[in-house]
This record gives C-alpha cells, structure tokens and sequence, in this order.
C-alpha cells in the first residue's frame, strides 16, 4: 500500500502539519486506526506535561502514621485503620513476602 504526505489540521493549536507517508507506514504497522489530532510540538508538550503530573500519584492522598517496626513517622496512600500494622517503606519493603 502506497502511502503519500497528507497536510492534518491540529486539534489544539490549529496549525497545519504533515503526516508522513512514513509515520502513515508505522501507523499501519502498529495496527491505529486514527490519524494524529495534535501536530508533533502539541503531542510533545502534552507528554511532557502528562509525564509532570505523575499520573494519578500527584493527586493521591495521604496518610500519617508511625512505623510499626521502627517507630518513625511515615506517610502511606491509605487511611491507617487501628487493628492493622502501617510500615515506612523501608521496613516494609524488608518485611513484605517475597511473592510480590
């Protein structure tokens, strides 16, 4: 299949860019059925700002509490509950089981 340069309007910024005939190829090959929306530099700063945030552990809560084993202060990404012990991770990651 032949593929030839096609001019794409950017969804974000409005400019004109080029989808290559190569860049139509490795499309094709990665099985996406969708052209890009965004022109490279848009792409770009939206992976640098996505990578920035950290995903969804920016927005995570957390929690205080106080090592079980060691006694220090830590925070951990759940509400500590009484019955249950809470490790710093340090202590956790010596203690956990070795399954994981």
């Amino acid at each position: 299949m032949g593929f030839t340069d096609k001019a794409l309007e950017c969804s974000e910024c409005g400019n004109t860019f080029t989808f290559t005939a190569d860049e139509q190829e490795f499309y094709a090959n990665k099985g996406y059925a969708n052209e890009p929306k965004r022109c490279p530099a848009c792409r770009e700063a939206r992976r640098a700002q996505r990578s920035s945030y950290g995903g969804y552990r920016s927005s995570r809560q957390m929690y205080a509490a106080v090592c079980a084993e060691c006694a220090k202060d830590c925070e951990v990404p759940f509400e500590p509950r009484e019955d249950r012990p809470v490790y710093c991770s340090d202590c956790y990651s010596r203690l956990k089981p070795s399954g994981r």
